[in-house]
Formats: structure tokens, sequence, C-alpha cells
């Protein structure tokens, strides 16, 4: 593969980046325009967004080595995600829209439930931050991982090397255009992914000649991969195996990255649409990676990659004409800086605005608040590089454990606010705090095979109402406010 033709590609892509964090500098004034776009997104930015900041370059490279390790066996991940996605836009979107708009107009997760249970003792406001940043250290060190991935396999750099070029790419835009930078990316980022994947397995079939060959390849390599009730060494899928990968599904519910494009969509009225267009671009993105990955069982044989999360990348060079090459290849770089910038605005806005104005400096001004949030970014980011830079870690390890992590910590917190009265603050912090312990410690002992976001989401819930049946009812001023807001719905 010509690596000038494919290098020249990277860098328009990344000049057509920086521009787009150019154009929306000059149009943050404040912070609720770098954390939230001034809640100006319409439905299709707004779906695209979420769905490129969700799907990260796990979807290119996390997903489809899966998919290619494992046979049919992936597909309950991907059957657990798309129904999370749906019942997410369909649950929580608007209800968090309208409440998160209702309860002093909160811009970030902590700052919603500080408000909406009038939280005095901002306990809830820090412990949720404090979660948020340590997540999301582990969910932006899986986006360098696999910018290191990338730069390495097509550009022969050294893995340290590369991991500290997509840093300083992903940092650049987020630093100065925030949250609209973030959205407009997304859109373009979220197109190109969607391509990419639709091409390459199609690509890789017309040069087999088709699936029936594909299919062939599988059975010869291992018989096992085509089953949906069995793993790669053909012992049976139990229950505990089915209901790990399914589960993957509730970690939308507390996705802090995700859950900022339902507060910032700029009418609850352009949620429907917006619902219908990030199913729609999910389901086929999940579909086409899946098939990546087991096309490139046939395509590949005996003779493999070595690493199965290179897999798109290994099919792109194998493929494509280089000029192509070099674009589809961005669109892998696209998946990492459409999570990563999106990872890192929501920890620099924890900062900003959970821990700074909250704790040391109630009078801060906007334009100090928007600075502290760019440096934010900059911390965190390497803070993230620091933990990418072990080359033995893999993209759906590090991506797992945080999902998990948000999921447990966030989910159930977000949706009994939404929908039940008599939640209080001291049920929201047992949940939070339940949650997330949890998933660490789960993870930490492995027990029973269980993925960790099932019992943390399960005893994040029971924590939640047993806590807040054993202590007071929330206020009369916080129980006037659920009414009024669920009579808009």
């Amino acid at each position: 593969m010509n690596i000038g033709v494919v290098s020249v590609t990277f860098l328009i892509y990344i000049g057509i980046m920086l521009a787009l964090g150019y154009v929306a500098y000059k149009r943050t004034t404040n912070l609720s325009d770098y954390i939230l776009g001034g809640r100006s997104l319409g439905p299709g930015t707004a779906a695209l967004s979420a769905g490129a900041s969700d799907m990260s370059g796990w979807l290119l490279l996390g997903l489809p080595g899966y998919a290619m390790a494992a046979g049919f066996e992936a597909s309950w991940i991907a059957i657990g995600l798309l129904l999370g996605t749906w019942l997410n836009w369909l649950v929580v979107s608007r209800r968090l829209r309208v409440y998160s708009h209702a309860v002093n107009d909160s811009l970030t997760l902590p700052a919603y439930f500080e408000f909406r249970f009038a939280d005095k003792t901002r306990m809830l406001r820090v412990i949720s931050a404090v979660f948020i940043l340590l997540f999301f250290l582990f969910y932006t060190s899986s986006g360098l991982v696999a910018a290191g991935k990338l730069f390495e396999s097509t550009f022969g750099m050294g893995y340290t090397i590369a991991v500290v070029v997509g840093t300083i790419a992903i940092i650049s835009y987020t630093f100065f255009g925030g949250f609209l930078a973030v959205s407009w990316t997304d859109v373009i980022q979220g197109l190109l992914m969607a391509a990419a994947l639709v091409i390459i397995p199609i690509m890789a079939l017309n040069s087999m000649g088709g699936w029936g060959e594909a299919e062939a390849a599988m059975a010869a390599s291992n018989p096992n991969l085509l089953t949906f009730f069995t793993d790669m060494d053909g012992d049976a899928l139990g229950f505990v195996a089915i209901i790990s990968l399914l589960g993957w599904g509730l970690g939308y519910f507390g996705q802090p990255h995700i859950l900022a494009r339902f507060k910032a969509i700029k009418s609850d009225a352009a949620l429907p649409l917006a619902r219908r267009i990030a199913v729609g671009w999910s389901a086929l993105c999940l579909f086409a990676a899946l098939m990546t990955g087991w096309v490139g069982i046939g395509y590949f044989g005996e003779a493999g990659i070595g690493d199965a999360e290179t897999v798109f990348l290994a099919l792109v060079q194998a493929l494509m004409h280089p000029l192509v090459a070099g674009i589809l290849l961005a669109a892998v770089l696209a998946a990492i800086m459409s999570t990563a910038d999106s990872q890192l605005l929501v920890s620099s806005s924890a900062l900003a605005e959970d821990f700074y104005k909250a704790l040391f400096r109630k009078d801060a001004t906007q334009e100090q608040l928007v600075w502290v949030g760019r440096f934010a970014v900059v911390g965190i980011a390497l803070l993230a590089l620091l933990f990418a830079l072990d080359d033995e870690s893999t993209v759906l390890g590090l991506v797992s454990y945080a999902w998990a992590g948000f999921g447990a910590a966030f989910g159930p917190a977000i949706i009994l606010s939404l929908f039940w009265k008599r939640m209080n603050r001291q049920g929201a912090l047992a949940g939070i705090i339940v949650g997330g312990v949890t998933v660490v410690v789960w993870e930490y002992l492995g027990l029973f095979g269980l993925y960790e976001i099932i019992p943390g989401f399960i005893f994040a819930t029971i924590a939640i109402v047993v806590v807040s049946l054993l202590t007071p009812e929330p206020e009369q001023a916080v129980q006037d406010t659920f009414d009024d807001v669920a009579s808009r719905y």
C-alpha cells in the first residue's frame, strides 16, 4: 500500500476536523455553549453524534475482532446494544431533555442529580463526578489504544509514538471547539464509519464469490463459529453467557456522553425523528461490523492476521486502492476521535462545573469556566495516555469495563429519577455508589463469569428503592417539580 497517499488522506481529514473546531470556537461564548452547544442540535446531528460517540473505535476494531474470533456468538452483543439504543431513545431521551432544563438548566449529569434532588450537601454532585472521571479514564484509554493499533498497522509506527500522535489530534479540536466541534465532527465521522463498514464486507464477499464461500470457509476453520448457542470451543452458551452478552444494552442508560445528546437537542419534539435515525444507523453499523469479522475468517483463511482486532484494517489494505484505503482508514480514526472527544469533554465539564465551580470558586465567570474545561481536556487526556501505553491492552476489554461502570452507576439512578416520585437524595447516592463499586469489585473477583454490569445494575436498583423507602420522602418542592415536569410529557 502506498503510505504517502494514505498519509495525505489522513492529513486532509485531520485538517477538516481542525477547521470545524475553529468555527465552533468562534461560536463558543459561555459554558453552556462549550458543554451542550447551547442546546441547539437538530435531530440528525443529535442522532449521528450520539451514535458516533457511542460506538467509537471498538465498532471497527473490537467488535469485528470479536466476531472473527467467536463467530455467530458475537451476535448477542449486537442484539443487546441495538435494544439498548432503542429503549434509551424511547424511554429516557424526552424526559431527560425536559427535566434537565427544568431543574436549573443542568448542564452536566452530576448537576442534574444535585438539582433534581435539591442536594444541599453537594455529595451527589461530587460522587457522580468522581465516577465519571474514574471510568472515563479507561474509556478514553480504549480510544487511544485503538489509535495506536491504527497507526501501528498502517504506517509501521512504534506503538507509543502512534498513541501520542492520536492523542494530540483529538485534544486539538476538542480543546478549542467544545461540544459544537465534537457534534459537528461526529456527523461526518458517523457517516464515514457507516460507509466504511458497509463497503468492506461487500468488497470482500465479491472477491470471495459470495456469502456461501465465506460460510464454507468459516465451517472449514471451525464449525462452532456458525452457531448462535455454542462458543468457539463447541460448548453450549449457558444462561449466564447469553445474559452477559445481551447485558451490554443496559449500559446505554448511564453513559454521560450519550445522555448529553438528549439534553442538547433543540426541542423534545425533534426526538422521535432523532430516535429513528439513531436506531437505523446503529442497526446498519452493528450488522456490518459483525459481517466484517465473519468475512475476515474466510478471506484470510488459515494464515490469519495475528491480532483479530485489526481485521478491518487488514481487509482495507488488502482490497482497496491506496487513495480509497486512506479514506476508509480515516473512518477508523473518525470512530476513535468521535468517542474520545466526547469523553474528554464530559470529563472536563465535570472538573469545571462540578469540582471547580461547585467546591472552589462559586463566583467563577463563564469565560473562566470554559478555560478551566479546556485545560482539563489536556490533563485528562494525558492521564488516559498513561493507561493506553500498555500495548497488551485490548480495545474491547477497556470498553467493556468502562461501559459497565457507567451503566451500573448511573443507569438505575437516571431511570428511577425520571419515573419515580418517591426517590430521594439518599437513594440516589446509595444507587450510584453501590452500582459503581459493584462493577469494580465484581470485575476484580470475576464471579460466575457474569458481566459485571448485570449485578451492578441490579444491586444499584435495589439500593435506590430500599434506601429511598427507609429514609424521609423528598421535600415538597422536589415532588412539585416532578409533577410539573411529568405533566409536560
